[in-house]
């Protein structure tokens, strides 16, 4: 089985993957990771072929790591909001976990990182909650389960996921 982290930028995905990884020696991928190893650095991939070159390049990304076994698997923001990403995901044997996490703590964390993330440059608080609006019911009807992250530091995040699916920590740290 797989754990697949979806939520939007700055939910924390890419965190609480590395915790679970160590906390159940499961091996983790990041798709950003992955992109920019391959194809350059995500602010390029947007600005030289756009957002739809970048998701199939995401689309690729995810077939070429559906299939693995055990792993934790952190993705983009926008990553399941392509049906196929999550159903490649999910025939890969993958348990989709939505990290949601309320707007005002979102901006907090991702208001002034506009080049590192391309869809929030220049991106008001209104703006990101009519984004955070849009993909919720899309992130909740993909997911198997739904973690509310308000309040809860990394490592409790990550616990109460294998707490959810049932999976013990080979880690006590």
């Amino acid at each position: 089985m797989n754990i697949v982290l979806c939520g939007m930028m700055g939910a924390g995905k890419t965190s609480v993957g590395i915790r679970l990884s160590d906390l159940t020696g499961m091996r983790w991928y990041d798709t950003d990771d992955l992109i920019t190893q391959k194809y350059g650095s995500i602010p390029s991939i947007f600005e030289f072929y756009g957002e739809q070159r970048f998701r199939e390049i995401e689309t690729e990304i995810v077939r070429s790591i559906a299939g693995e076994d055990n792993c934790v698997i952190s993705t983009g923001g926008g990553c399941v909001l392509k049906p196929e990403n999550s159903a490649a995901f999910k025939a890969g044997g993958g348990k989709i976990v939505f990290l949601k996490v309320n707007i005002d703590v979102l901006f907090q964390r991702t208001g002034h990182t506009g080049d590192e993330r391309p869809l929030l440059k220049n991106t008001s608080f209104e703006k990101m909650k009519a984004l955070l609006d849009y993909r919720t019911p899309i992130y909740e009807g993909c997911a198997d389960i739904t973690i509310d992250t308000n309040g809860l530091n990394v490592d409790e995040v990550a616990r109460e996921i294998l707490r959810v699916l049932e999976i013990p920590a080979r880690n006590a740290e």
